[in-house]
């Protein structure tokens, strides 16, 4: 909710209460997921812990999946921003780590969150759609990255490889919260470091990396 220009002071008010609310209830909505799995929170308790009542809650949202709307949408503006910052603040040679580690960290934190937002993918296609495309940034992100510093265009085989590796990625770390297949799981420190090597081969980032390098046949 936004304050609109030369709104009177009482509207003005409303609004940022509004806002409030709506912030607590998906604050709390993230805190009660890092205890239990999503369908066994009610509506009821989570009003209760934001310190709103129920018709504080259907006033902003109309359902529980409307919420859970919501809560993706927190979460992709928030991985957005972690994003710019690692691809602004980190060297080249610590940036593929760097994207591992903290890809790695943030869906072991919110692994509850994330097997969520896996379910509910399973019977509604639509729903993982804003969630491809802010993969397929990250991977354009990494192309404009490197091609700064091989001072060229990236083929089309280069490409597919860099879009290749976060698929593997990605891919693991999210059958590793539904299925743990073992042999290294999520929250192991082996785990991020399997994944940024076979990251960086799946892309040859070394070869990448260095300036005016041939292109891929």
């Amino acid at each position: 909710m936004k304050t609109v220009t030369g709104a009177a002071p009482g509207r003005r008010v409303a609004q940022r209460r509004g806002q409030k609310t709506y912030d607590a209830l998906i604050a709390t909505g993230f805190a009660l997921l890092a205890e239990r799995e999503f369908e066994a929170i009610t509506i009821a308790e989570l009003a209760r812990e934001a310190g709103y009542s129920v018709g504080a809650f259907y006033a902003r949202f109309r359902s529980k999946d409307e919420f859970f709307d919501a809560m993706i949408a927190h979460h992709l503006q928030q991985r957005d921003r972690i994003r710019r910052r690692i691809f602004a603040m980190t060297s080249e040679d610590e940036l593929i780590a760097e994207l591992v580690r903290d890809l790695v960290a943030y869906y072991w934190k919110r692994r509850r969150f994330w097997r969520a937002a896996l379910i509910r993918s399973i019977h509604d296609p639509g729903f993982w759609a804003p969630i491809r495309a802010h993969g397929h940034e990250y991977a354009d992100a990494l192309i404009a990255r490197i091609e700064r510093r091989a001072r060229r265009p990236l083929v089309e085989a280069e490409q597919t490889n860099i879009r290749f590796a976060f698929q593997v990625l990605l891919g693991t770390i999210n059958n590793s919260i539904i299925n743990r297949p073992g042999p290294v799981f999520l929250g192991q420190a082996d785990f991020v470091e399997h994944l940024t090597r076979a990251f960086r081969l799946i892309l040859d980032f070394d070869r990448l990396m260095q300036p005016e390098t041939s292109a891929a046949s």
